[in-house]
């Protein structure tokens, strides 16, 4: 097997998880993770494309995707930077690709272009975006990945579309990176997203659990075959919650102090939810029981994971027993 590239997540807010930093010393926070990250183990650093807190907006900081892609572009030296995902229906296409092309100019040549349909109605609606059916968000993101493409690598976009309309649009200076930009399509919509994943990505993103992605990874081989695309061509990823410890108690009692950091924000039944997207998924448990379970996913097919560590503003304990004993072993 290849060693597993690895990413991380930088808190922004958009969990709870810069919750208790004064706003002032929030970009402080941010950066000296990202900085540890690049001096570290670690290949890339990644952010969420989200306005408010999630799953219940608030007044507490969700600081912006693309800005923050560029601050850390000029902060970093050797670590790619992504954002999972940028939501195609926030910025025109071409607009975008050119955010992107100089955000990668600044960065030296290290930007990955995660893009997806989009999901959170109330940031939709309070943007004033509307909210479209999944259809009509899913044809944009078609559309959208197509002047993406044609932008980063040509310089400049030209599509008469139903969703979007660009003629001639010059995007100038191109990327560094030869080739254009690596994108990533997310989601794990099984007759659309995975579509478009096989006609037009470079990397997927999609359900991390062992099952959920074997089986996205046989509905991407078939569509795959049927756009007479090379299946292996594309390196699929996954996310995954981290909650590690050295003992199962120690797991426990990381997870309690998430509970409790959470609580007054979105009240326990949210609490119970959002915990669900931690115990027993394959980043929650002893560093044995990690790797093991990550083994597996690496044999079916996983080359890329990114880590989102929820208490890392605030301790890096848990990123430091995962680079110390679980890294490795997976390298």
């Amino acid at each position: 097997m290849e060693p597993l590239r690895a990413g991380i997540f930088i808190p922004q807010g958009w969990r709870f998880d810069l919750v208790g930093v004064e706003p002032a010393d929030q970009w402080r926070v941010m950066r000296a993770l990202a900085q540890r990250a690049d001096a570290g183990p670690w290949d890339s650093v990644w952010v969420y494309d989200h306005f408010h807190t999630s799953p219940t907006p608030s007044d507490e900081a969700t600081h912006e995707a693309w800005t923050l892609t560029a601050a850390l572009a000029a902060v970093t030296d050797r670590v790619r930077l992504g954002q999972m995902c940028t939501c195609i229906a926030y910025r025109n296409p071409v607009y975008l690709a050119k955010v992107a092309a100089t955000c990668d100019v600044v960065s030296g040549g290290r930007i990955d272009l995660a893009v997806g349909a989009g999901w959170y109605e109330h940031e939709f609606l309070a943007y004033g975006y509307g909210f479209p059916r999944a259809g009509e968000r899913l044809a944009r993101l078609r559309e959208g990945v197509q002047i993406l493409r044609q932008a980063l690598t040509t310089g400049s976009a030209t599509l008469e579309g139903r969703h979007y309309q660009v003629n001639g649009a010059i995007v100038r200076p191109l990327p560094l990176q030869e080739g254009g930009l690596p994108i990533w399509v997310a989601g794990g919509g099984e007759n659309v997203t995975l579509r478009i994943a096989a006609e037009h990505a470079d990397y997927t993103n999609f359900d991390g659990s062992l099952a959920g992605f074997t089986h996205k990874s046989e509905v991407l081989a078939g569509h795959c075959r049927d756009v007479g695309r090379e299946f292996d061509s594309i390196t699929r990823s996954a996310n995954y919650n981290v909650a590690i410890g050295a003992t199962e108690r120690e797991v426990e009692e990381r997870l309690a102090r998430l509970e409790a950091r959470l609580l007054p924000h979105i009240g326990p039944e949210k609490v119970a939810r959002q915990l669900t997207g931690y115990r027993g998924l394959p980043a929650v448990g002893t560093p044995e029981q990690v790797v093991e379970k990550l083994t597996a996913l690496r044999r079916a097919g996983l080359a890329y994971a990114i880590f989102y560590f929820p208490e890392a503003a605030y301790d890096t304990s848990g990123m430091e027993l995962f680079e110390r004993e679980v890294l490795p072993a997976l390298r």
